[in-house]
């Protein structure tokens, strides 16, 4: 007999070795009255009590229960998780290249299975009773986003879904969009954070003998700490005071203040294995010699099923050097073994230091004493960009281990590049909102078109989060357009002048711009009137590259003003002899030199400044720098009110519709679909999961695979799936059986980038053929220490690119019947050796 859903909370609850949190139970409550939950909380608050706890209440239901993750690496270790918890019968694995027990009650798995699964109508939905979407903020990633939206669209609304979100800032308007799809959601947020934490901030002093220094963030009340910026404002001339630390100075630090261990955040892959490699080498004693001994057991028993090649090249005997003095890299371009030694050696004290990029700070279980930020810019593909508050917190989310610290501690260096108002401000904010992602693609309108009526279809498309924000801003354009007009209407009529219409000298949406000064007509003794009053000039010094005049009124106080400051309607009146030598800083002089202002008798012509040919009355006001401000400001009102009005026209809700319908009419001309209906190459599209989908799939239609061996077939496969990392230009494959399959590859991408063009589609990007010749080397039969020199950082990205290569490779054997056969074969031969034993991150 089924336990009601009280008991079921009332023994999870009683089985915890701890006394759950108020927001833990609300959200269970919440759960078992058959709600949808979203959840938010600072990280190492206990959501995963709420996630378990889930999945105890569909088990005592006798339905299956679903945890999706964003990333490999965290699906695995939620899988080990759960195994300890319920045993190896009960939990499966589902990862696109790891199928483990895929049936059982409990399946963990990465978002876009899930997605793929909904797609094609799997029976493995039917007796589902949650799903988990954990670290649902990744909806707004920008590549892989939309996944979070599609299952919260399409997965059938009987089956609760419990959303979990570090902290974002409008946590309200997201939960009323999922209750919108989904019916009954109720929000629960803890804002309390287990371990408090405290934000320093490190700079390198060169005039202190210490050499680094820290200060809070933050004073006692709140606001900035003002002793930094104090600070701070001292560093003057070419020589700047400050710097960024060193990063085996802020570890020497952080060793001698009690901060170890930390995670040291780096935004580059090298910067990770060559910080580890510097704090390795500083002989700063982080390990014992037992300790030592245990962290090279453990690291051999990872790496225990790699040859002694392949150990090789992919530097071990220096990987584990690193490791026995305290020290580790963490990132997506390392093997899977190295990764997971590094966070088992972490988690039990005997490396003091990780330097990761920020994958590590994907919910894998790394808790440290200390997490330290290089910088708060990373590159984001096209340009560097600071940090959002909801990145900041995700970081530093890391410091600070649950019933070992009593807080947490985020270190951010100082530098020059990010003023230190910037840093509190990003520090401070904590969250910013959740924004959507969601742009369809080719796979997903033949799939729409497969499930949906077209009615249907525009409907689903038009309920994205992207469109519930828009909808629910749309309501306050109008009120902001009137607000903006109205300001045009009052900034013109502050920017008037009386000496004529100023609009008549500006140029479109530009100011007018300021006439050149003629200065050469000023000099030591020369009056000036500006702007009503007069002035002697005592001479020129510069500020910065720019002159300035210095300037003595009637009063004898000295002035200074940059020439190109001047208004416009600046003039000389004349000239008197000043007294020799100019004595500026001598106020009885100056006074003296001001006191004949009183006796000067003008010229009977003023000379200005500017010159006066040709010049318009407005260009020579006084004020024209009052004006000219006024001038900008309604041009940018204008401009807001145009904008506005676009908004308004174009519709809120008619974007992500209209982009469906112009991938749509793109293959309706390439012949996937007859309007409302799926042609059989569009039956095939619908299995490929990738981002250049349609160009490959218009590759195979053309025949570019049909002449190839299954190794020459997974090398030009590799040209959908590999991108060269920025900065690295891909050379052309060497492989003689490249050149025809890559040229006819180049020649669809060109076909299809008019098509494109011709519907108003944003153009993708294009195949990358630097992985070719290693890829077919591979699967010919080689092994790595012939492919790669010892030590070649590529060896360990090889390892994930291939493991690309076999999850698309499948896609196109279940796809596309023609191949099938060599696309297995070729699965065969890229499934061996480093690349089988399971890279999962």
């Amino acid at each position: 007999m089924t336990k009601p859903a009280h008991e079921v909370l009332a023994d999870y609850f009683h089985s915890l070795p701890f006394t759950p949190d108020d927001y833990q139970r609300e959200a269970l409550n919440s759960v078992a009255a058959g709600h949808s939950v979203v959840v938010t909380a600072p990280t190492g608050a206990g959501k995963t009590v709420v996630a378990d706890g889930s999945i105890a209440l569909a088990m005592s239901m006798g339905t299956r229960a679903f945890y999706t993750t964003p990333i490999k690496a965290l699906s695995n270790q939620k899988f080990a998780d759960l195994i300890a918890v319920h045993g190896e019968d009960a939990v499966g694995l589902l990862t696109g290249d790891n199928v483990i027990n895929g049936d059982a009650a409990i399946v963990v798995m990465t978002t876009e299975v899930l997605r793929n699964m909904i797609y094609e109508g799997s029976s493995a939905l039917d007796a589902l009773g949650v799903v988990v979407l954990d670290e649902v903020h990744y909806l707004a990633d920008r590549s892989r986003g939309s996944v979070w939206e599609e299952v919260i669209i399409h997965l059938d609304r009987s089956i609760p879904l419990v959303c979990l979100s570090a902290t974002i800032a409008n946590a309200s308007e997201f939960t009323d969009w999922v209750r919108a799809r989904r019916g009954p959601t109720d929000l629960v947020v803890e804002e309390h954070r287990p371990v408090p934490l405290t934000s320093m901030y490190m700079w390198r002093d060169r005039n202190s003998e210490h050499g680094t220094h820290m200060l809070p963030v933050f004073a006692r009340n709140g606001r900035p700490n003002p002793a930094v910026t104090k600070l701070l404002s001292r560093s003057r001339g070419r020589r700047q005071r400050f710097s960024t630390p060193r990063r085996v100075e802020v570890v020497r630090e952080l060793a001698d203040t009690n901060l170890l261990p930390a995670i040291y955040f780096l935004f580059s892959r090298k910067g990770c294995d060559q910080t580890a490699e510097m704090i390795a080498g500083a002989s700063l004693g982080l390990t014992t010699s037992d300790e030592k001994d245990a962290i090279r057991g453990v690291a051999a028993r990872h790496v225990a099923h790699l040859s002694e090649a392949d150990r090789a090249v992919l530097g071990y005997e220096r990987w584990v050097a690193t490791l026995e003095r305290g020290a580790a890299p963490h990132h997506a371009g390392l093997v899977p073994a190295f990764k997971e030694a590094a966070e088992e050696l972490f988690l039990k004290g005997l490396i003091k230091v990780v330097a990761a990029t920020e994958t590590l700070a994907l919910g894998i279980n790394m808790p440290a004493r200390t997490v330290v930020l290089e910088s708060l810019s990373k590159f984001n593909g096209e340009s560097h960009e600071l940090l959002q508050p909801s990145d900041y917190t995700q970081l530093t989310g890391r410091a600070g281990r649950r019933g070992i610290d009593d807080h947490g501690t985020a270190v951010v260096l100082h530098s020059s590049y990010v003023p230190f108002e910037r840093v509190s401000g990003i520090a401070a904010a904590g969250s910013n909102p959740l924004r959507s992602s969601f742009a369809p693609t080719y796979n997903m309108t033949v799939n729409l078109i497969a499930r949906y009526d077209e009615s249907r279809a525009h409907e689903l498309l038009a309920a994205s989060f992207a469109n519930f924000s828009d909808n629910r801003r749309y309501e306050q354009l109008s009120d902001q357009l009137d607000e903006r007009r109205n300001d045009v209407a009052t900034f013109r009529s502050a920017a008037s002048c009386e000496r004529g219409d100023i609009w008549t000298v500006t140029d479109g949406d530009d100011a007018p711009r300021r006439p050149k000064a003629n200065t050469r007509i000023i000099e030591s003794g020369s009056v000036m009137d500006i702007s009503g009053t007069r002035h002697v000039v005592l001479g020129r010094s510069w500020g910065g590259n720019v002159p300035r005049l210095e300037l003595v009124d009637r009063n004898g106080s000295l002035s200074r003003i940059n020439i190109r400051q001047l208004p416009v309607g600046s003039s000389v009146v004349g000239t008197i002899s000043v007294p020799n030598p100019v004595r500026r800083s001598d106020p009885v002089y100056r006074r003296e030199v001001g006191s004949m202002l009183d006796s000067f008798v003008p010229d009977d012509e003023e000379v200005m400044v500017f010159g006066d040919d040709g010049l318009s009355p407005v260009l020579a006001c006084p004020d024209l720098d009052v004006h000219l401000h006024w001038v900008d400001r309604a041009r940018r009102a204008e401009r807001d009110v145009r904008r506005l009005e676009r908004r308004l026209n174009r519709g809120a809700p008619s974007d992500v519709v209209s982009e469906f319908d112009r991938l749509h009419k793109v293959l309706d001309k390439l012949g996937y679909t007859d309007g409302w209906r799926l042609a059989p190459p569009g039956a095939s599209l619908r299995r490929l999961y990738n981002e250049m989908d349609l160009l490959l799939s218009e590759s195979l239609r053309a025949g570019v695979f049909a002449d190839l061996s299954p190794a020459e077939f997974a090398a030009v496969l590799s040209v959908f799936t590999y991108e060269t990392r920025g900065g690295e230009v891909p050379q052309a494959p060497h492989a003689a059986f490249g050149e025809a399959p890559i040229a006819a590859i180049d020649e669809i991408a060109e076909r299809v980038a008019n098509l494109e063009d011709d519907a108003g589609i944003e153009p993708g990007r294009l195949p990358d053929f630097g992985l070719v010749d290693v890829m077919h080397g591979w699967a010919e039969g080689l092994h790595l220490d012939e492919i790669f020199d010892e030590e070649d950082v590529r060896a360990g990205d090889f390892v994930r690119a291939a493991r690309q290569v076999l999850d698309l490779l499948r896609q196109v054997r279940d796809g596309f019947p023609e191949v099938a056969k060599v696309a297995q074969e070729a699965i065969a031969l890229v499934d061996r050796g480093i690349v089988e034993v399971g890279f999962n991150a």
